[in-house]
């Protein structure tokens, strides 16, 4: 991201940057949560619909979470 490049070589200050760049502080410090339950759920959605092949997102959605149990997050 840009914003975080000039904050760690021209030594400006976060605020300033995300005021250049039209970024959102929130957004510049933003990680994401990546998971081996993300890439179990990935997994099993590609086991779905290769047995299943003419379920969408929403029935997988609802077999993951209502017969397997699992939490998904959308």
């Amino acid at each position: 991201m840009l914003a975080q490049q000039s904050v760690a070589e021209r030594k400006i200050s976060i605020r300033l940057a995300c005021r250049i760049f039209a970024v959102s502080e929130t957004c510049y410090r933003y990680q994401p949560k990546l998971s081996d339950e993300n890439a179990e759920i990935a997994h099993r959605l590609i086991k779905l619909t290769d047995a299943e092949s003419d379920w969408g997102f929403g029935l997988c959605f609802d077999y993951l979470r209502n017969v397997e149990g699992r939490s998904v997050v959308v």
